[in-house]
């Protein structure tokens, strides 16, 4: 009977990696209005927050972020310079409030600096950042060209993506309605049944179709601007 072990796909440990809440990229700091949501009393326990998510999945995320991600991977293996500057740009002109684009810029800014920071182990990847010369490098434009580089599939990247903003927004959760770890689990498992759905719609977007409109994130994010009390930077 053989005892080899067969070998990892390099892909997944790749994927793995990019989807770590260990990934020194800051997003810890930011719960994207979920803060406001429960200082205005419309997330307060764990079902209220599991809707909430969910529809921020659907609504914002798949629609967004990550239809934008879906685009940016091609685009940065072909590469097409052209095509990585206008969906860069895209996210930074949607950004509907201060806070929302602070956030993408500094978690870009932060995983080009943790390519850099890799030396010889990311060479490759930080080659292709700086070539493309961002001025404002955003987190769902670099994070693509990092998941471009990991050997996986774009359905695995996309995946990859989504989970790693529900393991940050169940997280920010538990601090802030607040909840505990068990709660928090069942939050993920219900993010993680829906997340193949969010990445099909993400992959189905065109340009003319992508949008950015959440209105009431938006109210929420602008109010949370000058909260009171906050834990979180948005």
């Amino acid at each position: 009977m053989s005892t080899e072990v067969p070998p990892t796909k390099a892909g997944l440990l790749n994927l793995l990696w990019l989807a770590s809440p260990a990934l020194p990229v800051g997003g810890f700091s930011y719960s994207e209005g979920l803060e406001a949501a429960t200082d205005t009393g419309w997330v307060s326990d764990e079902d209220s927050a599991s809707r909430w998510l969910l529809d921020q999945l659907q609504l914002s995320l798949a629609r967004c972020d990550l239809a934008v991600v879906a685009q940016a991977i091609p685009a940065w293996q072909t590469p097409d310079r052209a095509r990585i500057h206008a969906l860069n740009n895209w996210i930074l002109q949607t950004r509907e409030t201060q806070e929302f684009r602070l956030q993408t810029e500094q978690m870009g800014r932060s995983l080009v600096e943790w390519a850099r920071s890799l030396g010889d182990l990311g060479q490759g990847l930080h080659e292709q950042l700086s070539s493309a010369e961002l001025t404002s490098p955003t987190y769902p434009v670099v994070m693509a060209c990092a998941l471009a580089h990991s050997g996986a599939s774009l359905h695995d990247g996309l995946s990859s993506f989504a989970f790693a903003w529900g393991e940050n927004m169940v997280q920010a959760s538990i601090k802030s309605v607040p909840l505990g770890q068990s709660a928090g689990q069942r939050m993920l498992a219900r993010l993680a049944q829906a997340i193949p759905e969010a990445v099909a719609t993400a992959t189905r977007l065109t340009d003319d179709t992508r949008q950015a409109c959440t209105p009431m994130l938006a109210i929420l994010s602008a109010r949370h601007e000058t909260q009171y009390s906050r834990l979180f930077r948005s």
